[in-house]
């Protein structure tokens, strides 16, 4: 169940793949919030040095298991403009964090890309549930779409020469 808080937080998210967009990069972004509310950690995409790796997701993942108990990963909720790919997922599971909450799934981005003509991406986009067992997952929020789909027709459209 979504509350306000939740997508309180799902705004910052786009807010940060606006961010990623303005510096060049795919338009995702992402936080980590602890069981109390606090804000630990926010990042967004930043592939455009030619790292396909460096997903917010997978940042938040490597900063968690360097500065978080295991308890307190737990307890965590991650928070991002889009639904983890299948790298991020493993990561997510693999260092123990908890909730994840999306603006915008996997099959929603397939099928943006679809619409706008671009090829299939290297990677398959699988449900997070398709990677890891026993984890909440909550999204999409439909009230977020058109904002998330916008960014990323930006950013296709940029890559092509379309502006």
């Amino acid at each position: 169940m979504i509350d306000d808080t939740d997508k309180r937080h799902l705004l910052r998210c786009i807010d940060l793949a606006q961010e990623a967009l303005d510096a060049g990069d795919e338009p995702f972004g992402s936080m980590l919030v602890a069981a109390d509310g606090r804000v630990l950690f926010e990042d967004r995409n930043r592939v455009s040095g030619g790292d396909h790796t460096r997903h917010p997701e997978f940042a938040i993942a490597r900063w968690a298991a360097e500065n978080l108990p295991e308890a307190q990963r737990r307890g965590a909720v991650v928070y991002t403009s889009g639904e983890h790919c299948p790298m991020c997922s493993a990561a997510h599971a693999w260092v123990g964090l908890g909730r994840i909450v999306y603006a915008a799934s996997a099959a929603q981005f397939t099928r943006w890309r679809a619409e706008l003509g671009a090829t299939p991406g290297r990677v398959r986009p699988l449900a997070i549930q398709d990677v890891i067992d026993d984890i909440t997952v909550d999204g999409p929020v439909e009230a977020f779409a058109e904002r998330v789909k916008a960014l990323h027709v930006a950013s296709y459209r940029r890559s092509t020469g379309q502006q």
